[in-house]
């Protein structure tokens, strides 16, 4: 009785063993599973990320092979360092320390030692692979850039992190990931997805061959192509004139919100960021913390808009019923705050809408800025009707386009005011700088290009974005197709216009007409100060320009803003006319105005702060 009570016992406890393994194997595995089973190697096929292409269809970035040395720690053999070493180009503590970073991520999945070496490398290491038990090669692609610009918009690719390995199950160590750029906002649509096989080890960790006969094994799909607004031609015009100059530009098409060139300087090449000196090249630029190259100042500079934000206070004017286009100030060669005059140069004399606008004359916007507050029985009451109007416009916070970093600008309200001043304790008289686009008003390129955009449809505009196509698509996110209508009636717009048109026909940038295109544009020049050893020191003013152009169909709205560069119409006027011209012509005439700009720069102006050379504030230069 007892043998057949033991027997059974054993009977019944092998049918258990069985059955549970039977329906693990069969009913509960899961592929995830394969991954904690050390006799299953995943061996991973990487597609190559999609291209991207401007906007008539031109190549930007492609891709190039490159090669990965990978190791698998558990499986490495003893071996001549020194000589693997001298193969792979790297001394031996890099080699020892690279080895035990593989070793604590995982020693039995692949991680890559050396990545990225060139054909040349690669053929020279792979018929000397075999002596090296645990390494191989691992074949993948690396970005290809059709340009020299645009690093800005673009972005770069490198190395998945810790975080990034922790925070998405999709990566694996030493995959390449979108850091910034298009390359990060649409990293999900370029990088495709990676196949994967999976290959049985047997007890000697010998490859025997498929494992489940490659069932469960899946192919690379390659990422899909993408169009950007971009035109690739005007941008790489716009970097080259940006040469010794810092500054940032955005031209967008005003019936569309896309964005035609977005150009920060001083730039860089971005191939500069592919291969395996990305790191030294990078830390090279991202730690220049005085050209600071890195960083985009097309999106991130802040500084005050100047004159072009006086259009925005007349379309206010005109709005609220406070002026019309034949209300006129005088200038006494500026306005009095007080006893205190603020300057102007326009001149002096009697100013109507018209000739305020084209002659920049800050004595009549600070008469209008007056008089919108006036119509209110309270500075409160009037400062939230222009606070109103002026972020219908997209000023004063993040515009929601479809790049990954940005700048808000900066709209002062009357808690802004309250905070600063108190309560009951400031006027319209207190913040009149703003009526000339100076004092708490902040603005990034974009916004104030984006702004222009608006003026030229006439009261609307469209997100900014630098997204055409996906694939054979041409559908897009519908935020980026829905207008967003401004807090001004269209006919208020044309007077402002008008006055824009002339300052091209008799003001202040007369001299940068362009044959057989009507602009409408605003020139600007906006104070600059910096702290020099604690001390507030005033620098050459930054020069600033908007316009669009035709005056009657517009096809192109931009904004430049360059660091230093005098009055508006000088560098940032001189910029302006050249891209609307190149962009709508597709050739230049004003040879002149190309000259100028392509032979100048302002490298000594940026140098003074450091070499103790006074400054003669928007000295004459030529």
């Amino acid at each position: 009785m007892k043998k057949l009570l033991l027997s059974s016992v054993v009977v019944i406890i092998g049918f258990t063993f069985i059955g549970r393994l039977s329906y693990l194997q069969l009913f509960r595995f899961s592929p995830d599973q394969i991954l904690d089973d050390p006799a299953i190697k995943k061996i991973y096929d990487y597609p190559e990320r999609g291209y991207i292409y401007d906007r008539d269809g031109k190549l930007m970035v492609g891709n190039q092979p490159a090669y990965d040395v990978m190791v698998i720690p558990r499986e490495v053999k003893p071996l001549d360092t020194v000589e693997f070493c001298q193969l792979l180009g790297i001394n031996k503590l890099e080699f020892l320390s690279k080895m035990e970073k593989a070793r604590i991520y995982s020693p039995r999945l692949p991680s890559v030692l050396v990545p990225q070496l060139s054909k040349e490398d690669y053929a020279k290491l792979q018929e000397k692979m075999r002596h090296y038990v645990g390494f191989y090669i691992q074949k993948r692609s690396l970005r290809y850039y059709n340009t020299h610009s645009a690093a800005n918009v673009l972005g770069y690719i490198s190395e998945v992190n810790e975080g990034d390995l922790q925070n998405n199950p999709y990566y694996v160590a030493g995959e390449l990931k979108g850091r910034t750029g298009i390359e990060m906002e649409y990293e999900e649509i370029l990088r495709g997805r990676k196949g994967v096989k999976h290959i049985q080890k047997d007890r000697f960790n010998r490859d025997i061959g498929p494992y489940k006969n490659g069932k469960l094994d899946t192919l690379p799909k390659q990422g899909k192509e993408i169009h950007i607004t971009l035109d690739k031609e005007l941008q790489e015009y716009g970097e080259k004139l940006m040469h010794g100059k810092r500054g940032g530009i955005v031209a967008i098409e005003p019936k569309t919100g896309e964005i035609l060139a977005m150009i920060s300087g001083p730039t860089y090449d971005p191939a500069l960021l592919v291969g395996r000196e990305r790191s030294k090249n990078y830390s090279k630029l991202h730690y220049d913390t005085i050209a600071k190259p890195t960083w985009d100042r097309s999106i991130l500079a802040q500084p005050s808009p100047g004159s072009p934000f006086k259009t925005l206070n007349a379309l206010i004017a005109l709005q609220e019923g406070v002026i019309d286009p034949s209300t006129k100030f005088r200038c006494y060669h500026g306005f009095y705050v007080g006893n205190t005059l603020r300057g102007c140069h326009c001149g002096g004399g009697v100013r109507d809408l018209n000739s305020g606008i084209y002659q920049s004359c800050n004595a009549y916007f600070a008469g209008v800025f007056r008089k919108i507050y006036d119509k209110y029985s309270t500075t409160d009451e009037g400062m939230d009707v222009w606070d109103k109007h002026i972020k219908s416009f997209g000023l004063g916070d993040y515009l929601g386009t479809d790049l990954p970093t940005g700048a808000p600008g900066r709209i002062p309200d009357k808690e802004y005011y309250d905070k600063w001043y108190g309560d009951g304790r400031w006027a319209a008289s207190t913040i009149i700088s703003n009526s000339i686009g100076q004092g708490e008003v902040a603005a990034t390129p974009l916004q104030l290009a984006n702004m222009t955009a608006a003026i030229a449809n006439r009261g609307y505009f469209y997100t900014p974005h630098v997204i055409k196509s996906v694939g054979n698509s041409g559908a897009i996110d519908p935020k980026f197709t829905t207008p967003h209508y401004t807090t001004i009636d269209r006919k208020y717009f044309e007077p402002v216009i008008h006055g824009m048109a002339d300052v091209y026909n008799y003001g202040t940038a007369k001299w940068l007409k362009i044959p057989g295109v009507d602009i409408a544009g605003k020139t600007g020049t906006v104070e600059n100060y910096i702290r020099v050893d604690g001390e507030r020191m005033q620098l050459t003013d930054h020069s600033v320009f908007v316009a669009f152009a035709p005056v009657e169909n517009p096809q192109i709205a931009l904004a430049v803003y360059i660091e230093n560069g005098y009055f508006g119409a000088r560098y940032a006027g001189h910029i302006a006319s050249l891209l609307i011209e190149k962009y709508i012509k597709g050739e230049i005439t004003r040879k002149d105005l190309e000259t100028r700009m392509l032979e100048k720069t302002l490298e000594h102006e940026y140098a003074k702060p450091y070499t103790g050379e006074p400054f003669k504030i928007n000295e004459r230069e030529w």
